[in-house]
C-alpha cells in the first residue's frame, strides 16, 4: 500500500488526540504521519503547542468527500473524535470504501454494531482491517484475555478478568456517556458484537450481566462491580467467536466475565453502589442537572494525574479439564489517556507496519485487537512498558 502517510491521527485537537500526537512525537520520529481535525486554525495552534513535525490535513467528520481525500492519502486512520456515533460513520466508510486500515479508542458498542452490519463483510473482501476499540476500552480485557489463553496448550473454558485503576476523567469521555441514553436494548445483549449464530444456550446462561461481592479465590481482593464490562465482555465474545471462524478457538463453549477488584469488602460495595447510581441517573433525565457540573469536551486529567495513575487487569482462566492459570497486564499512567494514548498508538503502528499480522495479509473485517492484531501487539506493548506477567 503506497501512501503519503502511514498514520492519520483524527481528533488530534482533543484531550485524547494530544497525548497520541505527542508519543507518536517521542517515540516515532521517524513515522511519516499527519494530524487531522475540522478546524485548521486549531489544528495549527496545537502543532505550534507541541512542536509537532507532521502535517496538518483538514477534514470534518459530516464531509464525506473530505474524509474520502483524508482516507486515500493514508495507510491507517487513528480516531480519538467522539462520541463516535456522532463524528465517527463516514470516516469509517470512507476507510473501507479506500481500503484503509481504522483503529479508535470508542466504548460505543451500539455503534459498533452498526459498522459491523454495514461494513464487515466489504471490509473482510478487501482484506481492511477496522478495528474499533483499542484504548483502555477494550485492550486490557480484549488482548489480555487473549495473552492468558495463548499460555494454555489446550482449550479454555472460562476466563475472568478482575480491573483495578487509578486515573481521571475528560470532557470527551463525559461527553460520550451523557450521549448514550443509559444501557439501550442492544447495548444490554451480552452477546451484541457476536456473528450471527455463535452463541450456545450454554454460553448465554453463564454471560449474564451483573456483580457478586466476595473474596476471589487465589487474589488478594474482593471482587465488585465492573464499570466498563457492559463494553469489554461484548468485545472478548466477538473475540472468540472469530477465533474459532478463522483462526484457533479459545474452547468450547468459552465464557467470558469482567469486575473490579477491591482491596475490602466495604469498597468493593461503596464502588458497586455507586455506579449503578450513576448508570441510573444517565438513563435519565437527571443527567442534565448533573452534567454542567462536570468537564467539557477538549477538558481531562491534569499532567500529575496522567503521570500517577496506573492499571492491573488480573485474568482468571480455567481449561476444559479445569486447570488454573493466573496472569496480569499492567501499565503506568493514567488508564484512560496516557495509557490510552500508548495503546491505540501502537494499534495503529502495527497495522501500519507489521507484515505478519494474525490471519494473514488478506484478513480483515470489523474485528478486534486480539483477533486482528494478536501477538504483534502484545510485543509492541511490551516494548513500550507495559508489563504481560504469568502468575501461577
Amino acid at each position: 500500500m503506497d501512501r503519503k502517510y502511514e498514520i492519520v491521527v483524527y481528533g488530534a485537537t482533543g484531550f485524547t488526540g494530544q497525548i497520541c500526537c505527542k508519543y507518536l512525537r517521542d517515540n516515532y520520529k521517524d513515522l511519516t504521519w499527519a494530524m487531522s481535525g475540522r478546524n485548521q486554525e486549531k489544528l495549527e495552534q496545537i502543532k505550534s503547542e507541541l512542536n509537532l513535525d507532521c502535517d496538518i490535513v483538514v477534514a470534518d467528520g459530516a464531509d464525506l468527500e473530505a474524509l474520502r481525500s483524508l482516507t486515500s492519502q493514508t495507510k491507517v486512520v487513528l480516531s480519538t473524535a467522539g462520541p463516535f456515533a456522532r463524528y465517527g460513520s463516514m470516516l469509517v466508510q470512507a476507510c473501507v470504501e479506500n481500503e484503509t486500515h481504522y483503529t479508535d479508542i470508542t466504548g460505543e458498542n451500539h455503534w459498533v454494531r452498526g459498522l459491523i452490519d454495514k461494513h464487515h463483510a466489504e471490509a473482510a473482501s478487501k482484506g481492511i482491517r477496522i478495528i474499533p476499540s483499542c484504548g483502555y476500552d477494550s485492550v486490557p480485557s480484549d488482548i489480555g484475555a487473549f495473552y492468558t489463553i495463548t499460555q494454555f496448550n489446550k482449550p479454555v473454558s472460562r476466563v475472568d478478568v478482575y480491573h483495578e485503576a487509578q486515573g481521571g476523567a475528560s470532557g470527551g469521555t463525559t461527553e460520550t456517556i451523557f450521549t448514550m441514553d443509559g444501557l439501550s436494548k442492544e447495548m444490554r445483549d451480552p452477546f451484541v458484537l457476536n456473528p450471527e449464530d455463535s452463541v450456545s444456550d450454554e454460553q448465554r446462561e453463564k454471560s449474564k450481566d451483573g456483580f457478586v461481592i466476595k473474596q476471589v479465590e487465589g487474589l488478594e481482593g474482593w471482587s465488585g462491580i465492573g464499570m466498563m464490562a457492559v463494553a469489554n465482555t461484548r468485545v472478548v465474545r466477538r473475540s472468540a467467536a472469530l477465533m474459532a471462524q478463522n483462526q484457533k478457538p479459545y474452547g468450547n463453549n468459552f465464557t467470558f466475565g469482567e469486575h473490579g477488584l477491591f482491596s475490602t469488602k466495604r469498597m468493593a460495595r461503596l464502588a458497586s453502589y455507586a455506579s449503578i447510581l450513576a448508570f441510573i441517573i444517565i438513563g435519565t433525565p437527571l443527567k442534565r442537572l448533573v452534567r454542567p457540573f462536570l468537564l467539557k469536551p477538549g477538558e481531562g486529567p491534569s499532567q500529575e494525574t496522567q503521570d500517577k495513575g496506573w492499571f492491573r487487569a488480573t485474568f482468571v482462566a480455567y481449561s476444559d479439564d479445569n486447570e488454573r492459570k493466573i496472569c496480569s497486564m499492567y501499565g503506568s499512567g493514567d488508564p484512560g489517556y496516557k495509557s490510552t494514548a500508548k495503546m491505540v498508538c501502537e494499534s495503529a503502528l502495527a497495522l501500519a507496519k507489521s507484515n505478519d499480522l494474525p490471519g494473514g495479509s488478506e484478513y480483515g473485517g470489523v474485528l478486534t485487537s486480539a483477533v486482528g492484531l494478536g501477538d504483534v501487539l502484545i510485543q509492541r506493548l511490551k516494548d513500550a512498558e507495559i508489563e504481560f506477567k504469568v502468575i501461577n
